[in-house]
């Protein structure tokens, strides 16, 4: 898979994981570019496959941010799973919150193997 494909892949996800409903792709794409300083429209052309190649550069940044992002999602999970627990405790609220915390640290892991 090259480069290009890959950091499109992640794009995608995150504007998935971003957009809030119909017709907000673009806005999405805005407040991603905002929140992790990539240019908007870099990433723009990098989701519809414009372009051909990605810079080293920008594709790590990409890749972080969306690390960054699942790291996120995680620790939102994992405080509706600590909220959840707090009131009828069992197993399974148990296990599922070990594996979203052992989730999030190989996140982290992740995040520091890019960054070094």
């Amino acid at each position: 898979m090259s480069s290009a494909v890959k950091t499109q892949s992640y794009i995608c996800r995150m504007v998935e994981k971003e957009t809030k409903g119909w017709g907000d792709t673009l806005p999405a794409l805005e407040r991603l570019a905002h929140r992790y300083s990539i240019p908007f429209w870099t990433m723009n052309n990098i989701r519809i496959g414009r372009a051909k190649t990605v810079e080293g550069g920008i594709m790590r940044r990409v890749k972080l941010a969306y690390l960054d992002m699942c790291e996120r999602q995680l620790k939102n999970l994992q405080h509706e799973l600590e909220l959840e627990g707090g009131d009828t405790a069992d197993d399974l609220d148990a296990d599922l919150l070990a594996e979203v915390q052992s989730l999030a640290a190989k996140v982290t892991q992740a995040k520091k193997g890019i960054r070094a």
